[in-house]
């Protein structure tokens, strides 16, 4: 994948709570492979054993890498404003990944910012409900703090009876407990849709969200509860949600343009498939997308006018294995994109006349495929 490109020298990386060690760890060795000296900072809220273990492996293996750690606010100017970088790998919310964009505007470095996005699955003149029901509760990984979770559903009004039929008898069915809950020690783990959030206040956060929503005038449609069964007796469930939905959400909601990364889910009914696109589009920009539709051709037109990097057809998207291109389209992203060998091209350099792929101000460049 090298070829005659050569490595840009010292790359930052700054990383979110959310796959705190998979995603960064695989970007961190792709740089270094590539002949880069590599400086990370841990999460605030997640990874701080996992990575100082991997960085001291790394370390004693001879591998130019560096872990450092302590709260954004100290260390962020210097990691991303320091004449030593070269290269900037940011994960983390649109406010900070704005500021950094601007921070950078002044500096000629390279960069890749992946910021958070509404993902929305669109629904219009659909049948497969057996198929959406189990989309709905894949959907729900990790608690849906995951960057590409789907959080949004606009769903054509006259399906709305069989959709919100298919979304109580899938969500329903979800477990959300104790993940580590057994009786012997050789027993197998529960089977859960998933655990507890990242903290008690992120618990916290989404109950205000949700509480705002209402107090704004959205519906609440589903209002899971926490089964005892799920839990030791007197365990602290401070950091536990079950999942919830909303419809009707009013645009002065806090949770209308806003990621939850949580369980809380919010529909939004439309009549015309205009209507559709724009509230697909709702947060300028969105890493994924989908569109469930019988009418195929229909979907893939209508896939065009969506401003996500993936949109799925029937079917959901994510980041993909590690060959798969990522990125993000609108505000979701800025700067290069990554995943095979779009992650090489963005930390190295090549020769006159080879644009490195990505999102930016000026342009966005797209790959052929994704």
């Amino acid at each position: 994948m090298l070829g005659q490109r050569k490595p840009l020298g010292l790359v930052s990386n700054i990383a979110s709570w959310n796959y705190p060690m998979s995603v960064l760890l695989h970007a961190v060795l792709v740089q270094v492979l590539c002949g880069n000296s590599v400086i990370a900072k841990t999460p605030t809220d997640g990874g701080f054993i996992s990575l100082s273990l991997t960085f001291a492996i790394a370390r004693h293996c001879g591998l130019p890498v560096t872990l450092v750690s302590g709260p954004g606010g100290e260390l962020s100017d210097v990691l991303v404003k320091h004449d030593a970088i070269d290269c900037l790998s940011f994960v983390g919310g649109r406010y900070n990944g704005r500021n950094i964009a601007d921070a950078l505007s002044a500096h000629n470095k390279r960069y890749m910012l992946e910021m958070e996005g509404v993902n929305t699955y669109g629904i219009w003149d659909y049948s497969d409900w057996n198929s959406m029901a189990d989309q709905l509760k894949k959907g729900y990984d990790y608690g849906k703090q995951r960057c590409t979770a789907y959080v949004r559903f606009v769903v054509e009004r006259r399906l709305f009876p069989q959709f919100l039929e298919t979304y109580w008898s899938a969500v329903r069915s979800l477990k959300v407990g104790n993940p580590t809950l057994v009786d012997n020690a050789d027993d197998k783990l529960p089977d859960l849709a998933f655990g507890p959030v990242i903290h008690a206040q992120q618990a916290q956060d989404l109950d205000r969200l949700y509480k705002n929503a209402l107090q704004t005038g959205a519906t609440p449609i589903y209002e899971g509860k926490l089964d005892d069964s799920l839990f030791l007796p007197g365990q602290d469930r401070s950091s536990y949600v079950a999942p919830r939905a909303l419809v009707n959400l009013p645009r002065q909601s806090e949770l209308y343009f806003k990621e939850p990364f949580g369980p809380i889910d919010s529909i939004v009914l439309v009549d015309r498939i205009e209507e559709l696109v724009g509230e697909m589009n709702i947060s300028n920009g969105a890493l994924v997308a989908a569109i469930a539709s019988d009418d195929e051709k229909l979907a893939r037109r209508t896939a065009k006018e969506v401003r996500a990097f993936k949109v799925g057809l029937n079917k959901l998207r994510s980041r993909g294995d590690r060959e798969e291109v990522f990125g993000g389209l609108g505000e979701s992203w800025k700067g290069a994109f990554v995943g095979g060998k779009l992650l090489v091209e963005a930390v190295t350099a090549g020769g006159a006349g080879q644009p490195v792929l990505g999102n930016y101000e000026e342009a966005t460049l797209l790959p052929e495929k994704i």
